[in-house]
């Protein structure tokens, strides 16, 4: 491999003359430490490894620092990398002192400052290697078009042209350090840390690896080599030895580069990109983790798709059953009064005497009243020829449709010359017809009604089950006088039914209160009870509302709980990729741009169970009203549960993007 493919910086694509960092003031060493000690405690014991280090190093060096396993070097790489911080003591980067740094400022001069070589490589398992090139510069304002080009000639420079599309596992050892170097110059490079470049490598690999570095410090990097052999050492221009973290020998045996002070190295700009791209990189980021991950994914979107479901289903399931509630009601007569006997509260009124059909003549006379009619009603036995069955017999006025709006489908009803003849007339309802006259028309057909011969002249259309269950198809009318003395022996009815002439609430009211005033005139006393059927639908909608608010927060409750094996799979996610969160703080990546990432994957993996939750939150609701269960497709519920969602997302994940950001770089590094 010739010195040509070394020259990394020499292609306008990678280098700006417009964009060269700042130097070094004069008489300033671009590293000054004094003093510097690091202490680690565990549990009750403390250990020193690093005892009062005190160093400088110029712009352009080539430094070997080597020692035995154990000596602290790779403590003070870090520290001069500025991923851990000394205990005692004074660290100095081009005059600015480091201990005065917040975390932000840290990362951005790891970022603008400081490539990394790591022995083990250090590169994201998933992403290939012009991905794990790029990576530093994704936390610039460097658009993606720049960056990819900028990663591909860097490669390209170090003879991975071949290569550059392939992911970490399908390189070899040295093709891995070469992307490694490349991602350390991504940003230009200032500082090259070397943490046992040639390590992992073999003999061809390794020197091919130290002939880079030597090149790079040529041409003004200033290149630090942390290792344990004297023979890479010897490749440095300037060599310090550590024993039991003291400094013990600091030898030149060669004089810097003569460029190194006026050619600085020049990166392509890591200005901090704007709260725009940081999203927009964050997304793609999360999007990228997740693919690598599938099955892990998935059981993350489970909790969310049941929840997101359950909230739809049941919500759509509740206001169906309200609006079929409603509806039913309604189909009785919203317009209605039911006047029954007895004192408000009073128990077992259906058998007091106190309503009789001349009340109802009274209350027609009302001006706010369309009709009325006394209902005497009954459980009587019906025989036809063999066939018997039990059913109730309502003996009322010829009025009664007009009351009720119950149409009759077939024939007609009893008039009041019926009613006056005590006319052994019958109308029988659907359910009636079907199961006494099962093979004939019921029209012109006779029946007994306890023995007593009546002949059927009409058939009511179907009305369905009362809101309480009740078939109300399964009736007999028969005229108030001719059941009151033959069926029931009795004229006091059970109840009177007042239509009003609308809807009106104001209308209801008023009639009301007159039926109220002229039944207390009539009997003197309230020995009555009056049912509003507007009160009775606010109080059925009220009732079902309340079902519906608690069905709506049993599946708002399994959505907490999928929230809660959201938090759980990510801080599993975090623990699993410690080592990609402190590469990603290596290479200049702020605490809040990590927060972001794992922030971000959270709420779209939250997004996503939204979407399909939603899709099968619908499916389960059509299939339910397919099998005839009344149920109400409403967008309210559907924004409701995507919003929660989205809030699950946001809050449960927060705690484990929280965690990611607090990691410590260097410990973040040394996980497996």
């Amino acid at each position: 491999m010739t010195d040509s493919t070394y020259d990394t910086l020499s292609d306008p694509v990678v280098q700006s003359t417009a964009q060269r960092k700042k130097g070094v003031a004069k008489g300033e060493p671009m590293i000054r430490i004094q003093g510097l000690t690091k202490s680690y405690q565990t549990g009750p014991i403390t250990t020193q490894v690093l005892h009062g280090i005190d160093l400088e190093i110029e712009q352009g060096d080539f430094v070997a620092i080597v020692g035995s396993s154990g000596s602290g070097k790779s403590t003070l790489m870090n520290i001069l990398g500025c991923l851990d911080k000394p205990s005692t003591g004074d660290y100095w980067f081009k005059g600015q002192k480091v201990a005065d740094m917040d975390p932000d400022e840290l990362a951005q001069l790891r970022r603008g400052a400081f490539g990394f070589v790591f022995q083990q490589y250090n590169l994201l398992g998933g992403a290939n290697a012009v991905a794990n090139a790029e990576l530093p510069a994704t936390y610039t304002a460097i658009n993606a078009d720049e960056r990819r080009a900028r990663a591909e000639a860097l490669l390209t420079r170090l003879g991975l042209a071949e290569r550059m599309h392939h992911k970490p596992t399908e390189l070899s050892g040295g093709q891995q350090q070469r992307v490694s170097i490349a991602r350390a110059l991504m940003n230009g490079g200032e500082i090259i840390l070397a943490d046992e470049p040639t390590g992992a490598l073999d003999s061809q690999s390794g020197q091919e690896v130290l002939a880079l570095l030597k090149d790079l410090s040529q041409q003004g990097h200033t290149v630090i080599v942390i290792t344990h052999d004297h023979e890479v050492a010897a490749h440095a221009d300037r060599v310090i030895e550590l024993k039991d973290g003291h400094i013990t020998s600091d030898k030149r045996y060669r004089d810097r580069s003569p460029d190194a002070e006026s050619t600085p190295p020049a990166g392509p700009g890591v200005s901090q990109p704007n709260s725009v791209l940081d999203l927009a990189r964050a997304f793609l980021t999360a999007f990228s983790a997740l693919r690598q991950n599938i099955f892990r994914t998935a059981l993350t979107l489970l909790g969310i798709v049941i929840g997101v479901a359950a909230v739809i289903s049941m919500l759509a399931i509740g206001q169906g059953a309200r609006q079929d509630v409603v509806d039913r009601i309604s189909a009785m007569g919203s317009n209605l009064l039911s006047v029954f006997p007895g004192a408000p509260n009073q128990r077992g009124r259906w058998g007091v005497a106190t309503l009789m059909p001349e009340d109802a003549d009274a209350i027609n006379e009302i001006p706010e009243v369309l009709a009325a009619v006394p209902e005497l009603t009954g459980n009587r036995t019906l025989r036809r020829e063999g066939f018997d069955k039990e059913a109730q017999v309502n003996a009322t006025y010829a009025s009664f449709p007009i009351a009720r709006q119950w149409d009759v489908a077939q024939g007609s009803f009893f008039t009041q010359e019926d009613e006056e003849l005590y006319a052994t007339v019958a109308v029988i309802g659907q359910t009636v017809a079907r199961q006494l006259f099962p093979d004939r028309d019921p029209l012109g057909e006779v029946m007994l009604i306890n023995n007593v011969l009546f002949r059927v002249i009409g058939v009511m259309s179907e009305r369905g089950a009362s809101p309480w269950g009740q078939d109300q198809d399964d009736v007999v009318f028969v005229p108030f006088s001719t059941g009151s003395l033959r069926l029931f022996g009795q004229r006091w009815v059970r109840n009177i039914t007042v239509a009003a002439v609308s809807s009106d609430p104001q209308v209801m009211q008023t009639a009301n209160d007159k039926v109220h005033s002229l039944l207390l005139e009539r009997h003197g006393v309230e020995d009555f009870t009056i049912r509003n059927m507007a009160s009775i639908i606010e109080t059925a909608t009220e009732t079902q509302n309340t079902m519906t608010l608690l069905l709506g927060i049993i599946a708002v409750i399994s959505l907490v709980v999928g929230g809660i094996g959201v938090m759980n799979i990510m801080l599993v996610s975090v623990t699993e990729r410690t080592r990609e969160i402190g590469i990603r703080m290596a290479v200049g990546a702020k605490r809040a741009q990590i927060r972001l990432q794992f922030l971000i994957e959270a709420v779209t993996v939250a997004l996503l169970g939204g979407v399909i939750g939603v899709a099968l939150g619908l499916g389960i609701t059509w299939v339910i009203a397919s099998f005839g269960t009344s149920v109400v497709f409403a967008t309210t519920p559907v924004l409701l549960a995507f919003g929660c969602s989205f809030l699950t997302g946001l809050i449960f994940g927060y705690v484990p993007a929280r965690k990611a950001a607090q990691l410590d770089p260097v410990q973040a590094l040394a996980s497996e």
